[in-house]
């Protein structure tokens, strides 16, 4: 049944669940684990990605289109996505890496959904491969800002506040609440030369952050580059994805 509903959410079905079940399978559990299927998938979701990008994007020079690409592959928000799809319950690692949370690292995230890629694309033809790649991924491009050429709110905070000599902005998770498996975390993201902050929450810590960071952007545009604030305004969003975003990375 838990298989079933993650092939409704793929909105696809495999006549060979053995390919499904490699795929969710992690070198901890078995020999016979996805690491093959990851290597297929990666490049199958480039390609996708890339062809779906050429299609949208009819303006944009190659290395626009690449960089936008990179932001939109990466282990981030492919763990993003895997989450979206509940692959944490469904994947079969060895008692170690269940132990040490290995359902929730981004890294086994990622690469267990390149090798779904791969998997259908076994299963039934880079088509079929291609049509499951653009539904998971055309509602993300929809909160894509393309004129940022993929750089995602943390990057344009930081070359923002860099620009006016500033320090780095300041990220503090507030809370974390919900199962381990579905948790949500309220960060705040603070600029304290400018008396600037704002707290979001997200479905990980790097989505809040990017949801925070987003807002402090705003608020950074109505500062004169030569005064500091002296408002420090608060505000809470709640989001469960921003593009791009990670899960469980280090702060800088």
């Amino acid at each position: 049944m838990k298989y079933q509903r993650l092939q409704e959410r793929l909105s696809y079905k495999f006549t060979n669940m053995n390919l499904l079940m490699r795929a969710l399978t992690h070198r901890s559990y078995s020999m016979q684990h996805n690491e093959r299927l990851e290597f297929l998938g990666d490049s199958i979701l480039n390609f996708s990605v890339a062809s779906l990008l050429f299609t949208l994007l009819q303006h944009q020079d190659e290395g626009d289109l690449s960089r936008i690409r990179s932001s939109l592959v990466n282990q981030s928000t492919l763990a993003e996505l895997a989450i979206q799809l509940e692959l944490p319950d469904l994947l079969l690692l060895g008692e170690g890496e269940l132990k040490s949370g290995g359902f929730r690292r981004p890294s086994i995230l990622a690469d267990a959904m390149e090798a779904i890629f791969g998997a259908i694309y076994l299963d039934n033809g880079i088509e079929q491969a291609q049509q499951v790649i653009e539904k998971l991924y055309r509602p993300l491009l929809k909160d894509v800002d393309f004129s940022t050429l993929g750089k995602d709110a943390k990057t344009l905070l930081q070359e923002m506040l860099q620009a006016r000599r500033l320090p780095l902005p300041q990220y503090t998770v507030l809370a974390t609440t919900g199962a381990a498996h579905d948790q949500q975390f309220e960060v705040e993201c603070s600029v304290p030369d400018l008396n600037l902050s704002a707290s979001a929450t997200g479905g990980s810590r790097r989505a809040a952050e990017q949801s925070a960071a987003k807002i402090v952007i705003n608020q950074l545009k109505q500062v004169s580059p030569n005064k500091k604030s002296i408002v420090k305004a608060k505000q809470r969003v709640v989001t469960q994805l921003t593009l791009p975003v990670a899960v469980e990375q280090e702060i800088k």
